[in-house]
C-alpha cells in the first residue's frame, strides 16, 4: 500500500501555472511600458507613436482585465492555456518592440522574460514551442523599418553587424536563462516529491508501530465479556455436555471461546505505545528487528559486535531509524554476492553502524551524487537495480535522527560500505537524563 502510494506521488504532475501569478506579472509589465513611453515621450521628448504604444498596451491591461474577471485567482491553467497566455504576452512585446526600432531599442532582452517563465513553469514541448515562436520574433525584429525614437533631427543608425551581434545576444542569453530555469525548476520539483515520499514512509512506519499498542488495547477490552461467555459455556457443557441435540454444540462453543482467549492472551504480550518500558529499545534489539526480515534471502547476513551489551546505549524506538537502517541492509543484500557484514560498536562518545557487501561497490559517477533523489543505480553482472528514491527517503531518515552517513567503496576487498554515526546521547535515554 505506501509503495503505491509513492508511485501516486511520484506520478509526473500536469504542472500547473497560477493564473493569478501571471496576472500579476502583466500588471507590472503594463505599468512599466506605461511609464516607459511616458518618459520617452513627454520627458525626452523623442518621436514615438504613441497612439500605436498605447493601443498595444491597452490591448494587454483589457486581456488581463478580462483574464482576472473570468477566474477565480485561485485557478491553475492547463499548459495549452498558459502557452496560449505567454504567447499573447510575447506577441505583444514583440510588436511594441517592433514600432521602436526593433533590436535597436535597448528593451529588445526583454522578449526572454516569457520564455524563462514557461521553461521554469511547464511541460518542456510546450516551452520549446513558444522558444520556436520567441525566436521568430527576435528574427522579425531585426527587420524593423521602424528607426528608434532619437533627438529631432538626428538619426541613430545601427550597423548590421550590430543588429546581427544583438540578435545572437538575445538568443544565446534566452537559451542559456531557459536551461537554466528548466534545471532548477526540475530539481526542485524532484526533491519536493522525494521529500512527500519521505513524510509518507515515516507516517506508515508510525502507523504500524502503533497497531500493536491498538492491538493490546483491543485485546484487553474483549477480555472481560470473553471470560464471561466461557464461564457461561462451562457451565452450559456440565448441564448439557450428553444431550444428543445441544451437547455437540455447548462443546464447539466452549472451545472457540478457549481459542479466542489465547489469541487475545498473545495480543497483550505486543507492546502499548503507553507503555513507557516497551517504547525503550536497546541498540542489540535494534539491530536484531532490522535485520530479522532479511535473513531468508538467500545472502548470509553476518552480525559483528565489537562492544559488550552490557554498556551499549538504550533509546526511544525510531520508525525512522528502523526503516532507514532496513533499507540500507536490504540494497547491500540486493547487491551482494555472497554475504553482508553489519558491525555494530559505540563507546562513551558515539555509536556506529556499519554495512558492507562484497558486490562490485558503487561507481565513482554515483558517489559523487549518491544520496540525491532519483540516482541510480550501482553496477551489478547479472541485473540492473538502483539506489534511488529508496536510498534518498533512508539517507533523509537517518539523518533526521541525528546521524552522518559515508558511503564509500572498500579498500581491502570489492564492495560497498556505509558507516552510520551517531552522537551517543542521541542514542541513549540515559544520557539525556
Amino acid at each position: 500500500m505506501v509503495g503505491a502510494d509513492i508511485e501516486t506521488l511520484m506520478a509526473p504532475s500536469s504542472r500547473r501555472l497560477r493564473l493569478q501569478t501571471l496576472v500579476r506579472l502583466r500588471w507590472v509589465a503594463v505599468l512599466g511600458q506605461t511609464v516607459t513611453v511616458l518618459i520617452v515621450a513627454f520627458w525626452l521628448q523623442f518621436p514615438l507613436p504613441v497612439l500605436a504604444c498605447v493601443l498595444l498596451i491597452g490591448a494587454l491591461a483589457v486581456a488581463n482585465a478580462l483574464l482576472a474577471a473570468a477566474f477565480p485567482s485561485t485557478h491553475r491553467l492547463e499548459p495549452l492555456s498558459a502557452f496560449a497566455v505567454l504567447g499573447l504576452d510575447l506577441l505583444q512585446l514583440g510588436a511594441l518592440l517592433f514600432i521602436t526600432g526593433g533590436l535597436a531599442n535597448p528593451f529588445s532582452p526583454l522578449i526572454c522574460v516569457p520564455v524563462i517563465i514557461s521553461f521554469a513553469s511547464q511541460p518542456p514541448r510546450h516551452s520549446l514551442a513558444l522558444l520556436t515562436l520567441a525566436m521568430a520574433t527576435i528574427t522579425a525584429l531585426a527587420f524593423s523599418p521602424y528607426p528608434l525614437p532619437w533627438y529631432p533631427g538626428e538619426t541613430l543608425k545601427i550597423l548590421p553587424v550590430m543588429q546581427v551581434g544583438t540578435w545572437f545576444g538575445i538568443v544565446s542569453m534566452m537559451g542559456f536563462a531557459a536551461f537554466y530555469a528548466y534545471r532548477v525548476s526540475q530539481e526542485a520539483s524532484l526533491l519536493a516529491d522525494a521529500l512527500s515520499a519521505t513524510e509518507l514512509v515515516l507516517q506508515w512506519e508510525k502507523h504500524l508501530s502503533q497497531l500493536d499498542g491498538l492491538a493490546a488495547a483491543a485485546a484487553h477490552e474483549l477480555g472481560t465479556p470473553l471470560a464471561t461467555i466461557s464461564v457461561v459455556a462451562r457451565e452450559m457443557e456440565k448441564e448439557l455436555g450428553e444431550d444428543e441435540r445441544f451437547g455437540e454444540d455447548v462443546h464447539l462453543l466452549r472451545s472457540q471461546s478457549e481459542r479466542c482467549r489465547d489469541i487475545l492472551r498473545r495480543l497483550t504480550t505486543l507492546p502499548s505505545a503507553n507503555e513507557a518500558h516497551m517504547s525503550r529499545l536497546p541498540l542489540s534489539s535494534m539491530i536484531e528487528e532490522v535485520l530479522a526480515p532479511h535473513r531468508e534471502f538467500g545472502i548470509k547476513l553476518e552480525l559483528v559486535e565489537k562492544a559488550e551489551r552490557a554498556t551499549e546505549p538504550v533509546g526511544l524506538r525510531n520508525a525512522g531509524i528502523l526503516y532507514g537502517l532496513g533499507n540500507l541492509v536490504e540494497n547491500a543484500l540486493d547487491f551482494a554476492r555472497s554475504k553482508v557484514t553489519v558491525t555494530v560498536g559505540h563507546d562513551s562518545d558515539k555509536v556506529t553502524i556499519v554495512i558492507e557487501d562484497d558486490g562490485q561497490g558503487f561507481s565513482q559517477d554515483i558517489l559523487q551524487r549518491i544520496g540525491e533523489p532519483y540516482v541510480s543505480s550501482r553496477a551489478r553482472e547479472n541485473r540492473a537495480g538502483g539506489l534511488g528514491l529508496g536510498l534518498f527517503i533512508a539517507k533523509t531518515l537517518l539523518e533526521r535522527s541525528g546521524a552522518k552517513l559515508r558511503f564509500e567503496n572498500r579498500s581491502d576487498q570489492p564492495g560497498a560500505r556505509i558507516s552510520i554515526v551517531w552522537p551517543r546521547r542521541l542514542m541513549d535515554t540515559a544520557a539525556t537524563k
